[in-house]
């Protein structure tokens, strides 16, 4: 376990307001047990949770569901980041939330907005957010976005069904008005883990994408910002999971549990404190579940005497333990992994099958 003193200040918090959400996305990264509208804490206590974030050093906040527009409450939410300091960043899916809402929210002080974008096709669009119409009011509530002057991201999640497009999706975002787009392939976790091999592309459309990314890039250097990262099952190395176990970042559910990563509940024996019990503080310095991945004790080899192992932290200890079924051992993306065999073939499993789509 991590000395207090040895624990870093966290930068950045997802606040994750709700799991309500109108959208039914095959990959949403919510678990797939949602939390209740009745069990979500309250405006007054996200007010005193951004308190102790900026406490406690973090910088911005994301503020994220499901669908936070789904709160009546999030102008007065907002508005208690935005006196505590904190940058402040709407994660939202453009539906359910209206232009007055949303000039609502910029009066309250928010700071920037994300849309996620399902594809440049609007039928296809509509098709994988399981959401006939969704993407109109998707590309109508960017354009109140761009015009009431606040930043604009577009999130484009990347998977078998999208992953050709990727030039029409940049586009499309351009086109809006986006100072930035995110380019995110499908992360395993959740709705879709559930949806894996519908998902899952081949190895000859990532390395493609790749390409593809690289030249957009280059064509719109100064126009727009691309954000793109290899596929975690087609990568050589893992990724550095949040900067870090316990490192960089805190996520707070719609129920108020802490967790160092937002798919962390899937680790079995894990102890979660909640904020309704807790401060923000004792949580990020004194949790068991943000300790218990902390520092280098608990990695086994090839991490424990890997140079990478200040890097990557031995990769994602979710994935870890949802393909390997150990949150301690190396992250099987990892080529150096003992397991690792075990991702190539789950990223050769697909299969053209209907999607099991994210219900509320």
């Amino acid at each position: 376990m991590a000395a207090p003193n040895a624990v870093p200040a966290p930068l950045g918090l997802l606040a994750e307001l709700t799991h309500r959400c109108p959208l039914g996305c095959p990959y949403c990264s919510n678990p797939l047990a949602l939390d209740r509208r009745d069990d979500e804490i309250d405006a007054a206590t996200w007010a005193r949770v951004f308190r102790e974030a900026a406490a406690l050093g973090v910088l911005q906040v994301h503020l994220s569901g499901g669908e936070p527009a789904a709160r009546r409450d999030l102008p007065e939410i907002v508005k208690a980041a935005r006196d505590a300091g904190l940058y402040s960043n709407l994660i939202t899916s453009g539906v359910g939330l209206t232009p007055q809402t949303l000039a609502a929210l910029a009066d309250a002080g928010l700071d920037h907005v994300q849309v996620s974008m399902q594809d440049s096709e609007q039928a296809s669009a509509d098709h994988i957010a399981g959401y006939e119409g969704a993407s109109a009011r998707k590309r109508a509530i960017s354009g109140e976005v761009v015009r009431l002057g606040l930043p604009l991201t577009i999130n484009l999640v990347v998977h078998r069904a999208n992953v050709g497009r990727i030039e029409p999706m940049v586009e499309l975002a351009l086109s809006l008005g986006a100072s930035r787009v995110e380019i995110a392939h499908v992360q395993y976790y959740g709705w879709a883990m559930k949806n894996r091999a519908a998902l899952m592309p081949s190895k000859a459309q990532v390395d493609e994408a790749v390409r593809e990314v690289e030249m957009l890039r280059a064509r719109h250097h100064g126009r727009i910002v691309i954000d793109a990262v290899v596929p975690d099952y087609f990568a050589r190395f893992p990724k550095p999971c949040v900067g870090g176990w316990g490192r960089r970042s805190l996520n707070v559910t719609p129920a108020g549990k802490v967790l160092p990563c937002h798919a962390a509940e899937v680790i079995p024996g894990l102890e979660f404190w909640n904020v309704r019990e807790h401060s923000l503080g004792e949580i990020w310095r004194s949790s068991p579940a943000f300790n218990v991945f902390r520092g280098e004790a608990w990695m086994q080899e090839p991490c424990r005497s890997c140079a990478r192992r200040e890097q990557d932290f031995g990769g994602c200890r979710c994935q870890a333990f949802l393909i390997a079924g150990d949150a301690r051992a190396t992250d099987p993306v990892c080529h150096l992994s003992p397991r690792h065999a075990l991702v190539s073939q789950l990223a050769e499993a697909r299969e053209d099958m209907a999607y099991s789509y994210r219900t509320n």
